[in-house]
């Protein structure tokens, strides 16, 4: 009888546990966005943040739910990807209206500090994702060439995934791509601290934030038999998180240089 009514008040708590971890799953990947967009819709200021961290997860995210439709795996990882795409739009959008209306202003300052009458006041040069140039990518003056540009990438990928469906090794791969890109993303901070022989700038934080999210994100992977990409990505991550603390202990008790003052933006990564 007492074990009866101990399984009956264990099945409803491993259900609310179930839910809550995939919760953080579906939800976890976005948190350090948020404050990261308050700041810049206060401060209109979005050079804190490289819209190239966008890029990645974009990609990483379009992969990702491509690899689902090869093979099938936990739907909050579906719905992740959903919710980091749609957040990464809304951070470039935000990043891109700043940016151009930054431009702007300075633009009409030098114009107004050269008390130029006779000259014609003159808008930055619009750059487009059709100008197809090289130099300017990524770094373009509408939210809708962004939008043109994931579009295209998304329709050039499915046709490829759709023709190669019934491969398995493609389908691997693919998975394994998606997973290893996003898993990459720490790897430009802990090239920075290098060259800079310091950590300065870098929120300690932040990092210790990455590490918990990884290291529950893997153990979820492992737990629920997820794609075995999943599984060595995520282990990845945890190692480049824990290779950057390690960064902030040598640099701290062995500094290798006098630490500069420049304020470095710590960089974003998501969970």
């Amino acid at each position: 009888m007492e074990a009866g009514g101990l399984e009956w008040l264990l099945v409803p708590v491993q259900q609310l546990v179930s839910w809550g971890a995939a919760g953080a799953m579906v939800f976890g990947g976005v948190v350090p966005y948020i404050p990261q967009y308050r700041d810049i819709r206060r401060t209109q200021n979005a050079e804190g943040f490289s819209t190239y961290v966008c890029l990645v997860l974009l990609v990483a995210n379009i992969l990702r739910i491509l690899f689902w439709f090869g093979r099938r795996f936990e739907s909050p990882l579906l719905w992740q990807s959903i919710i980091m795409i749609i957040t990464m739009l809304l951070m470039l959008k935000l990043c891109t209206e700043v940016r151009v209306s930054n431009e702007l202003n300075i633009k009409r300052r030098s114009f107004a500090a050269a008390d130029s009458k006779d000259e014609e006041f003159r808008a930055p040069p619009k750059r487009s994702y059709l100008d197809f140039d090289l130099n300017y990518f990524w770094h373009w003056s509408k939210f809708t060439d962004y939008i043109q540009c994931v579009l295209t990438f998304t329709g050039v990928t499915g046709y490829i995934t759709y023709l190669w469906l019934d491969s398995s090794l493609f389908v691997e791969m693919l998975g394994f791509l998606a997973v290893f890109t996003e898993a990459m993303l720490g790897v430009p901070q802990l090239y920075r601290n290098y060259q800079n022989r310091s950590t300065e700038g870098m929120s300690v934080k932040m990092v210790l934030m990455w590490t918990s999210g990884d290291t529950f994100k893997t153990v979820y992977f492992i737990l629920n038999q997820a794609p075995f990409q999943f599984s060595i990505c995520g282990l990845l991550q945890v190692f480049v998180d824990i290779a950057i603390l390690l960064q902030v202990y040598l640099y701290s008790y062995y500094p290798q240089k006098p630490a500069s003052h420049t304020t470095h933006p710590a960089s974003t990564k998501a969970l």
